[in-house]
């Protein structure tokens, strides 16, 4: 039987890295599953240096409860111990946010280990970067269903204030890995390494589920707009 572990990403700020180059350190517009993993491997006390292979294996979706907004915040740094220059780093993160993923295996023996891990982490964890700290809800718990049946029947977790902005019937969009031979974006997020000295990370293809998940909003007070929409689910 397949079961899910759900996790509810939210918080002031969230940045998920997925094509960071040196100065410019940029943010996905939803989580990646690097981030995603290595948060479940805080959780658990792994090391930058220990395999990380069985993490890799999981089957990774995620559903877009509030986009948020982009914040781009520039930031010094300076070598100071050996009074080098100062350098300009740019990073961008998400504001408001909301996000709920789904880790699905076939062993709910494994996903509940993982659950009983995030309850009292050996680490502290992030969304994506030291200075966003996850919530105290973020386990939601183990549930039979595959990652996408489980994020599709899962609530929806958006702050009131953005649902008085959405309609009445709403469409939230799931991201999951693709399976072989299926077409999607294709995205280095799968990681082999974190180690500091030479972190790894293979490809894997993302597919956004055809329909999403479908959500009745008591808030909505509007019709669709389709075009409003579309800008909201991309």
């Amino acid at each position: 039987m397949t079961s899910s572990l759900l996790l509810l990403l939210k918080g002031p700020l969230q940045s998920w890295g997925d094509s960071s180059r040196y100065r410019d350190r940029a943010t996905g517009a939803y989580p990646t599953k690097s981030g995603v993993l290595g948060l479940v491997a805080a959780a658990e006390g792994r090391r930058r240096t220990d395999s990380i292979e069985d993490l890799a294996q999981l089957r990774f979706a995620v559903r877009v409860d509030q986009p948020g907004a982009l914040l781009h915040d520039y930031q010094t740094t300076q070598q100071w111990q050996a009074n080098g220059s100062t350098s300009l780093v740019s990073r961008y993160y998400l504001t408001d946010a909301v996000f709920l993923a789904a880790i699905e295996s076939e062993d709910r023996g494994l996903l509940e280990g993982i659950a009983e891990r995030l309850r009292s982490p050996r680490f502290t964890l992030f969304l994506g970067r030291r200075s966003c700290p996850a919530s105290a809800d973020l386990n939601q718990g183990v549930v039979d269903l595959d990652a996408v049946s489980a994020l599709s029947e899962a609530p929806w977790f958006a702050a009131p204030s953005h649902r008085k902005t959405r309609p009445q019937d709403v469409t939230l969009p799931i991201f999951r890995d693709g399976v072989p031979g299926e077409e999607g974006a294709a995205r280095q997020d799968v990681p082999l390494s974190f180690a500091q000295e030479h972190r790894k990370y293979a490809w894997r293809t993302v597919v956004q589920e055809p329909g999403g998940a479908r959500i009745h909003n008591d808030l909505g007070t509007r019709r669709a707009d389709p075009f409003f929409e579309e800008v909201i689910s991309a």
